[in-house]
């Protein structure tokens, strides 16, 4: 359904008593249905983090008839939130405050914060937690461990893994994996049945082979493990950094990151999911051999984030030139037969570092970097920015300019044409037409816009974090 289409039933059914709308989403309290969620850092003198959304139809952050003159999630109080993992068919939001290490829920249908996620160890480089809100995981590279809060059974299993810096987790919340830096290796947890946590109970010596840890030791509930092939041998990869998964769930795209990431080439190696899967009794079959495991070439481009959009992976990332520096990359993958075209030209970026990637109207591919002023283009003396419009049926592409400072976040308003953007501490909005920018002077916030996320997409794809 349009967006013009879901105000209308909206509306419609608003006079009729009703409070739901679109897909049978409560309307909020603020009865704004296109909703922008900014996360802002220092936002006040007495306030290091705030969450504010606005009105993403009239690009407002007061009510259009000003009866609101702003509008906040109330009961938020974490510290410097950074991401925000959107997951509107839920009506949730999780948002990471890396000023205090808290993964704190939000309820968009009721536009408040309820509660933080306990268990946690540390602050976190990675963290994600289960559409289902049942599993959270956590990457923890100062305290060397990756923790797997589990919600639903209970208990918080801080799982040894020197190193480790990322985490990706599928979206039906059945695998996880986690990456270490500067490693070529891949590890996974795994949930015991009652009969192993008295088999593994004996330390080392009794767990499974290539386990890695078990955790407690003197009764474990969860091990952690390398990848490996059916005879123990480890997976060897190059500099992996991040997973997506197929569309229908049965394939892991590991991206190695190569060169940008201290490692040689660059590209996507794919592994089974059942093998992997940290539910109990449902995990089935074995991984592949080094020599099976099958590898798609990148042609040069760079592998630091991906998206799949059904049978196509546009995977993004940082290539390195003869001269040392850096150019980025985008990488049109056919899934149908792993094959992937000549790399295409985007905005620079910091090697190895986190990229945003979404979707949105016309055809678009939104891909934002941070530090593009490190990259060739600025040491040549050329026109750069940080934000890249790709347009997926032509292949064109629109890099932005001029340089607002790094892109931390962007939104797909899907329906209304347009996306916000977090960057350089600020909101920005473009139109998915032609790129142009759109006057955002009644969005702009006090503070530090970091991340932005649209609370009523119409899906959880809506979304840069995974």
């Amino acid at each position: 359904m349009s967006a013009a289409g879901a105000l209308v039933v909206a509306v419609a059914l608003a006079g009729c008593g009703s409070t739901t709308y679109f897909a049978g989403r409560t309307l909020p309290p603020s009865k704004l249905r296109n909703r922008v969620l900014i996360a802002i850092q220092n936002a006040t003198a007495y306030s290091s983090g705030a969450l504010q959304f606005v009105d993403a139809y009239y690009d407002i952050r007061f009510s259009y008839d000003q009866t609101t003159g702003l509008f906040a999630i109330s009961g938020f109080g974490a510290k410097l939130p950074i991401s925000i993992q959107n997951m509107p068919e839920e009506q949730t939001g999780a948002v990471y405050g890396s000023g205090d290490g808290t993964l704190t829920l939000i309820n968009y249908a009721k536009e408040n914060a309820t509660g933080g996620v306990a268990g946690l160890n540390g602050l976190s480089s990675s963290i994600y937690i289960t559409r289902n809100q049942s599993y959270v995981f956590a990457a923890s590279q100062m305290t060397h461990v990756l923790t797997v809060v589990d919600r639903e059974h209970g208990g918080s299993y801080p799982l040894s893994l020197p190193g480790v810096y990322r985490v990706s987790v599928n979206p039906g919340g059945s695998v996880a994996l986690a990456f270490v830096q500067n490693s070529d290796y891949v590890y996974y947890p795994r949930r015991l049945t009652a009969s192993e946590t008295i088999a593994y109970s004996g330390g080392a010596s009794t767990w499974p082979r290539n386990a890695v840890d078990c955790e407690p030791q003197n009764a474990p509930g969860w091990c952690l493990f390398q990848a490996a092939d059916a005879n123990g041998t480890p997976l060897v990869f190059d500099r992996p950094v991040k997973a997506v998964f197929s569309a229908d769930g049965g394939t892991a795209y590991v991206l190695n990151c190569g060169a940008e990431c201290g490692g040689t080439t660059a590209s996507v190696s794919l592994l089974p999911v059942a093998p992997m899967i940290f539910l109990t009794g449902q995990s089935s079959g074995t991984l592949p051999s080094n020599s099976s495991m099958t590898t798609i070439d990148l042609h040069g481009g760079g592998a630091s984030n991906a998206l799949v959009d059904s049978s196509t992976m546009y995977v993004a990332g940082q290539k390195l030139e003869s001269d040392g520096l850096f150019t980025g990359t985008l990488s049109v993958v056919n899934l149908a037969n792993n094959t992937a075209g000549n790399p295409i030209s985007i905005s620079d970026g910091a090697p190895g570092a986190v990229s945003r990637m979404i979707e949105a109207d016309d055809n678009t591919l939104w891909i934002g970097m941070t530090k593009c002023i490190n990259g060739e283009r600025y040491a040549k003396g050329q026109a750069f920015g940080c934000l890249t419009m790709f347009n997926t049926a032509d292949k064109s592409v629109t890099m932005l300019e001029p340089y607002l400072g790094d892109l931390t976040g962007i939104a797909a308003v899907t329906g209304l044409h347009k996306v916000y953007v977090a960057q350089g501490g600020q909101v920005y909005i473009y139109s998915t037409k032609d790129g142009s920018s759109i006057n955002n002077q009644y969005v702009t916030v006090t503070g530090t816009a970091y991340d932005v996320s649209y609370m009523d997409g119409n899906s959880d794809g809506n979304n840069t974090v995974y």
